[in-house]
């Protein structure tokens, strides 16, 4: 959820999920296990399962604040995939976790659920979040399986593969995971650590090589899309901006006037 309150307060409640919230702008105030707590911008909320508390604005003119919900049976999954093995739950002691980190992981996690994101780049948002939160903010680090350098060589190269051949579909990152022959957190941070890179990242620098020769090629917009495996022409829009500085238009269009002026000069 993301939302702005100003007179909204909530009543004591519980939730059944862990509960991971970052206040953006304001005052949001609260009472939980017993004490009176307040959350200012680029704090985070970290409410175990079952904790009761209430919510209102500290402050004029309110709060702004996006929270999300996960299961604590996915947030074991995803603890004993980073320790390749058995991992308890976290308890968080404290309700309101000042950690600059922490707050980009979970804005990052909202981003990519809030935008539908792939599902690789969502799963790699929620690991990355959930791992952080147990590490930074609750009681007990947790254990991280650890990756030699050759390991690292190793299980990049295998995800690579996988992702060069098949960078159109929606592979997960349990494919990649049972590819390499190791934890989907060990394949994240092995392939990270060689290619500077997350895989989904990785996917959609392929994407994009592969729809700028598709433009080039005079392939429609929508099309061009498609087949390069985004979701739609925006997604496509929004990408090539940001990792090329113009449009897919602007490229076709400069691209277009580059093959004329090459037919119109003389053999």
């Amino acid at each position: 959820m993301h939302a702005h309150f100003e007179r909204h307060a909530y009543h004591r409640h519980t939730h059944d999920a862990y509960s991971f919230g970052v206040t953006e702008s304001g005052v949001q105030a609260f009472n939980c296990r017993g004490g009176a707590h307040a959350s200012v911008s680029g704090m985070v909320l970290a409410f175990n399962p079952d904790d009761p508390h209430d919510g209102h604005a500290g402050a004029e003119p309110g709060f702004t604040y996006r929270i999300v919900h996960i299961g604590p049976e996915l947030v074991r999954e995803v603890l004993a995939d980073a320790a390749e093995g058995r991992s308890g739950l976290p308890l968080f002691a404290d309700p309101v976790v000042g950690d600059p980190l922490l707050a980009r992981r979970l804005l990052g996690l909202h981003s990519a659920l809030w935008r539908g994101s792939p599902p690789l780049a969502v799963d790699e948002a929620l690991r990355g979040a959930v791992v952080a939160m147990a590490d930074r903010g609750a009681v007990g680090r947790p254990v991280v399986a650890r990756v030699s350098d050759p390991d690292a060589a190793r299980l990049a190269a295998r995800v690579e593969a996988v992702l060069r051949e098949r960078f159109t579909e929606d592979v997960g990152a349990e494919e990649l995971a049972s590819a390499a022959g190791r934890s989907r957190f060990a394949v994240y941070r092995a392939f990270r650590a060689v290619r500077g890179m997350a895989p989904s990242e990785y996917q959609r620098q392929l994407r994009l090589r592969r729809a700028r020769e598709l433009i080039a090629a005079g392939v429609p917009l929508s099309e061009a899309s498609a087949r390069s495996g985004f979701a739609d022409q925006s997604h496509l829009t929004r990408w090539f901006g940001r990792s090329y500085g113009i449009t897919p238009g602007a490229f076709r269009a400069a691209e277009g006037r580059t093959v004329l002026l090459g037919e119109a000069e003389p053999a």
